[in-house]
């Protein structure tokens, strides 16, 4: 019989609802256990999704870890705890699948890869944008050397009225570790510098705003319902952050994420250019490609693509590929940790005004 991924889940609103849905799709994983501190959500889920009633529940993901039989942990708590249940869990012997992003400081997203390290288990963090059907088609094409040499890009996720959970923890700056920069910057920077060749960053400069703090206006984006509002809550966090980054390779990346801007329509983006081609992810799934041909005469490209793909499911699949056939990881601990300085130091330079080295 084949071997299944023994899952226990830490966290199970928000995304970890979403993730417990994907993984009980996936039949070469079974879940074992579930963990959160809201009475009767597991239970709810539980129903929801058809699995076993009898799922042992949990309020503290300790005494699941320490008392289940596991192989694996999904994390999808508050950012705040994903590297606080990611050591333990690798401390035990445990793989970990974490949400993004990979922890609220640098030194928190080390102890993870450090952990993951000494224990010799695998470490992924959720990287969902890899791994749509037009980002592996761009992926290949630059691969291809068609594009040339990516100099330069940029990249954003831009709402017209998105925040999330407003006054819960997604604005509450000690849980969450900031705004729109965290919460969505840490998708498209990263699919850029994927596209890019994972490039190390050498420096960072940004500026971040609050300016829709107290704005109650109808909102634009199915985003904003996501995370639980509390009224009176916390909002410390920015709702814009416009920055740059530069590379070890001499390329450089412009970015900007917002909750909260007065702009068209809600939009992601990656353009990259290259000395060959240019390139642009679409957030509907396609891409363009603007180059020229042998003659000299500029041209526009736009493959037949199909349907966007989930890239979220297909990230937990190949985690659990990883754990149980040792498939190359398309994603490593190392990578997790540049982006959290990359976002730590927009998040000093916005700050101090200045530009902030990495290297």
């Amino acid at each position: 019989m084949e071997k299944k991924l023994r899952i226990g889940f830490i966290g199970t609103g928000g995304m970890g609802r979403s993730h417990v849905r994907m993984q009980s799709a996936n039949p070469r994983v079974e879940i074992v256990a579930m963990c959160d501190l809201v009475p009767g959500k597991c239970e709810k889920i539980k129903a929801e999704f058809g699995l076993d009633a009898g799922i042992p529940v949990y309020a503290d993901f300790r005494a699941m870890i320490d008392n289940e039989r596991l192989d694996a942990v999904d994390i999808a708590t508050s950012n705040d705890f994903h590297s606080v249940a990611a050591v333990y869990a690798l401390e035990r012997g445990l793989h970990v699948f974490s949400e993004k992003p990979d922890a609220i400081s640098v030194e928190e997203a080390l102890k993870m890869k450090n952990a993951a390290e000494r224990a010799g288990k695998v470490l992924m963090c959720m990287r969902n944008n890899r791994y749509y059907n037009n980002s592996r088609y761009l992926k290949n094409y630059i691969l291809s050397g068609r594009a040339g040499e990516i100099y330069c890009g940029r990249c954003g996720w831009i709402r017209r009225r998105g925040v999330p959970g407003r006054g819960g923890w997604f604005t509450d700056k000690a849980r969450s570790g900031g705004g729109p920069l965290i919460d969505l910057g840490v998708h498209m920077i990263d699919l850029s510098i994927w596209l890019m060749g994972n490039p190390n960053p050498v420096a960072v400069s940004g500026c971040t705003y609050r300016k829709f703090a107290d704005n109650k206006a109808q909102s634009d984006s199915e985003h904003a319902a996501f995370g639980e509002k509390k009224e009176n809550g916390v909002f410390d966090v920015e709702d814009l952050a416009m920055g740059f980054i530069r590379f070890d390779n001499g390329a450089c990346l412009q970015i900007e994420f917002s909750w909260a801007s007065n702009i068209e329509k809600e939009k992601r983006f990656v353009e990259l250019r290259g000395d060959k081609a240019g390139l642009r992810w679409n957030d509907d799934g396609t891409a363009d490609i603007f180059t020229e041909d042998a003659d000299g005469t500029l041209i526009d490209i736009r493959p037949r693509l199909g349907e966007m793909g989930n890239g979220h499911s297909r990230a937990l699949e190949h985690f659990a590929a990883i754990c149980l056939d040792g498939v190359e990881k398309d994603y490593t601990p190392e990578q997790g940790v540049n982006m959290i300085r990359i976002l730590e130091a927009m998040y000093q330079s916005a700050a101090t005004g200045r530009e902030v080295r990495l290297d």
